[in-house]
């Protein structure tokens, strides 16, 4: 199998890869930003672009990197001057960097990202030392080309502790002309060091309106479900690409289903829902399950506060007036929730039955919803 034929760790199941979009939606701040530095003659040497997942990081990477190639550092000593400052980061996709790219072809772009193991037919957990060290051999052979060399991490949080010493050294002395972009979804958890070495880029969560223009750029077939896919992502395009890929509407409007049951739980509806999180095969979906679950919870607890207008499934929003009614309601939900996520972390390190952990956090909501509905 040639590396074309590979899966990508960074690129999203359903959606087209980072370098194949061409719209960037919801992030013109950055990219403002960006654009800023580079016309006022301030372009650091290493980027951190941050946000949640899914709201476009990966993407603004590489339209950054489209951008830098194509303009690559001005000759002072060239007689004809330095051509007009570029107004915006876009060009034209019939240019020979924007095709090479689309390829994946592109000599002065190296991507760090996990490697796919072909034998285990899965991602390697980390980025390692090993990868790192490959940029050595990049930044040899692509000075040979001249111009710019790009380096983007995706992700930065995927690397492991030799790995990231070692990306601080190249951030510490880095090659002329070398630019890197660091994408992160949790930066506090990157060494102080390698976070003081970057400028930050910061991606923000997308409204409903630019949510429903990023999806149908993807291609994703969203139906009606705009409002709902917005509320339960948190605004994450990547996020609603998963759920709509793992049939995550239907599997949290089972869970609004059974919480609309409480505080007289339907035991029937409980053990079809651990059966479901059990189903073998379904690792992904099972992940959702819980994902979904710490989303129920937090609107619990922001329904108390009057903080949930927005109806995610069928019923929910009549089911949330009734277990969360006021402030008091609000405040013991949000205690419960940092309950079951440390609960549902704990048996998933274990390895605790599927059907059994979901049924623990399902008990124990129970009994808070006895407390709780009004």
């Amino acid at each position: 199998m040639s590396d074309e034929d590979l899966p990508s760790s960074d690129q999203i199941d359903g959606a087209p890869h980072p370098r194949e979009t061409t719209a960037l939606i919801g992030q013109q701040v950055a990219e403002e930003a960006f654009l800023e530095a580079f016309t006022g003659d301030r372009l650091h040497h290493a980027w951190m672009i941050t946000g949640p997942r899914g709201v476009g990081k990966a993407t603004l990477a590489w339209k950054l990197a489209k951008f830098l190639l194509a303009n690559p550092p001005v000759d002072p000593n060239d007689m004809f001057g330095a051509p007009p400052a570029p107004t915006s980061l876009e060009i034209d996709q019939s240019h020979p960097i924007a095709t090479r790219m689309a390829a994946g072809s592109e000599p002065g772009l190296f991507v760090l990202k996990r490697p796919y193991d072909a034998d285990k037919k899965k991602f390697k957990q980390q980025i390692t030392v090993d990868e790192v060290r490959k940029l050595k051999g990049f930044f040899s052979l692509s000075a040979t080309e001249g111009g710019r060399r790009i380096v983007i991490v995706d992700a930065a949080d995927d690397m492991n502790v030799s790995a990231a010493n070692a990306l601080l050294k190249v951030l510490e002395e880095p090659p002329a002309d070398a630019l890197l972009f660091l994408i992160s979804h949790q930066p506090s958890r990157l060494l102080p060091t390698i976070r003081s070495r970057c400028r930050e880029l910061r991606c923000v969560t997308m409204n409903a309106q630019d949510m429903a223009a990023a999806l149908t750029a993807t291609g994703a077939d969203v139906g009606g479900h705009g409002p709902a896919l917005a509320e339960l992502s948190g605004g994450s395009v990547g996020e609603s690409l998963r759920m709509l890929n793992l049939g995550g509407l239907e599997v949290y409007a089972d869970l609004v289903a059974l919480a609309a049951t409480f505080p007289k739980l339907d035991r029937t509806m409980m053990v079809a829902l651990g059966e479901k999180a059990a189903a073998r095969g379904q690792e992904a979906r099972y992940e959702l399950m819980l994902r979904l679950t710490d989303v129920l919870l937090s609107r619990l607890a922001r329904a108390g506060l009057g903080l949930a207008q927005t109806e995610a499934a069928a019923g929910e929003l009549a089911m949330l007036a009734r277990l969360s009614p006021d402030a008091n309601a609000s405040r013991a939900w949000a205690a419960v929730s940092a309950n079951i996520s440390s609960r549902a972390q704990h048996g998933r390190a274990v390895n605790l039955d599927p059907s059994a952990l979901v049924i623990d956090m399902v008990l124990a909501m129970n009994e808070v919803a006895a407390k709780t509905a009004a």
